[in-house]
């Protein structure tokens, strides 16, 4: 059973950025919006001031738009319901609202825009969808909805022109978040290849790192004249195969899903744009020797929000590495990357390596 009241208010879980922006996009078309942030500070700022100055700063929000730190509130019965924490508490999130009576029987359209994978005691890394569907009500299998694609919440909530996909198993869940969510500048479109879709949304951060450093280290005058616009082409080029290489193995359905805006296209824009932050801790980790504090990929993990931002392709590479391992793939650059965070390699030998395997 599905509630269906236009009236009713859209739930979004996680106050950051992209949260953030989406929540603003439903509350401009004249919807009522709760979001859940889990600070205070960040919920008075909305309800207080319209503003989320913390994760989108001078973007003005909507007085549709308010906020709340209750979850159970935030969550209970809503029409829509959008899952915006990171990877690393989405599960926590979800268990939080379990109990929500419209929750556990079915009752809410839930849809995911967190990118990555998540961690299982039992069989490794896997995709977030198949392992929210273990802890969710059996209503919500195969019906839940994965939404992606080339934006980043500083130009979505300016208006800027930008696409997404909403992919989902259930092609009338697909249409409603699409419904839901496009506007004269924001187009939504739908995909069944959900777990394709996942797949390049997680994979392409870890990618976005390496990029960050090769961008850094072509304007260096000691390796500079080595790399240039070209070789980083090569290695977006090089990120995309070992992204469609990893998608084929966890059952990607539509070779056409890392040819379009899912695949390519949120790559280019997470590699190439400011706004991206896997992009800048890439640069950082070569113009600021950012791991020099940490020993490995475990201790950056647990310290990670000493970074000050949260760059999901840390994660994402430790657990792309795991996979390439279980599925047997040559995945150099991911690979590679995974080995500079956990200290075993420096970004030039990286690079000297990736150039050599060619």
């Amino acid at each position: 059973m599905v509630l269906n009241h236009p009236s009713a208010p859209v739930a979004v879980l996680g106050a950051g950025a992209w949260g953030t922006a989406l929540a603003k996009v439903i509350a401009d078309k004249g919807r009522e919006v709760i979001l859940w942030s889990r600070g205070d500070v960040t919920a008075d700022d909305i309800n207080v001031r319209h503003e989320n100055s913390r994760f989108l700063p001078d973007v003005r929000l909507p007085p549709t738009l308010r906020a709340t730190t209750d979850i159970e509130e935030a969550a209970g019965g809503r029409e829509f319901l959008i899952l915006a924490t990171p990877s690393l508490y989405l599960l926590d999130t979800v268990k939080q609202i379990l109990s929500v009576p419209s929750i556990r029987e079915g009752e809410s359209a839930i849809a995911v825009i967190t990118k990555g994978f998540l961690d299982s005691a039992r069989g490794g890394p896997r995709l977030i969808l198949e392992t929210l569907e273990d802890y969710l009500p059996g209503f919500y299998r195969q019906s839940l909805v994965y939404i992606a694609g080339p934006s980043h919440a500083e130009e979505v909530s300016r208006g800027k022109i930008t696409g997404l996909i909403a992919a989902s198993e259930n092609a009338k869940n697909s249409f409603r978040f699409r419904d839901l969510l496009k506007s004269k500048r924001l187009f939504v479109f739908s995909s069944f290849d959900v777990r394709g879709v996942q797949v390049a949304a997680a994979a392409k951060n870890v990618i976005a790192i390496a990029f960050g450093m090769m961008d850094a280290i072509k304007n260096r005058e000691d390796s500079g004249e080595m790399f240039g616009d070209g070789t980083e082409s090569l290695l977006l080029a090089a990120g995309l195969n070992e992204i469609q290489t990893l998608g084929r193995a966890m059952g990607a359905t539509h070779p056409e899903t890392f040819t379009s805006i899912s695949g390519i296209g949120d790559l280019d824009v997470t590699c190439r744009s400011v706004f991206g932050r896997n992009r800048r801790f890439g640069r950082e980790i070569i113009e600021k020797k950012i791991l020099e504090p940490y020993r490995s990929l475990e201790d950056l993990l647990e310290r990670l929000d000493e970074i000050g931002y949260l760059p999901e392709g840390v994660a994402a590479a430790k657990y792309v590495n795991t996979l390439a391992g279980k599925f047997k793939l040559k995945m150099p650059v991911s690979v590679g990357l995974y080995q500079i965070l956990n200290r075993e390699i420096e970004p030039l030998d990286f690079l000297q390596n990736f150039l050599n395997e060619l």
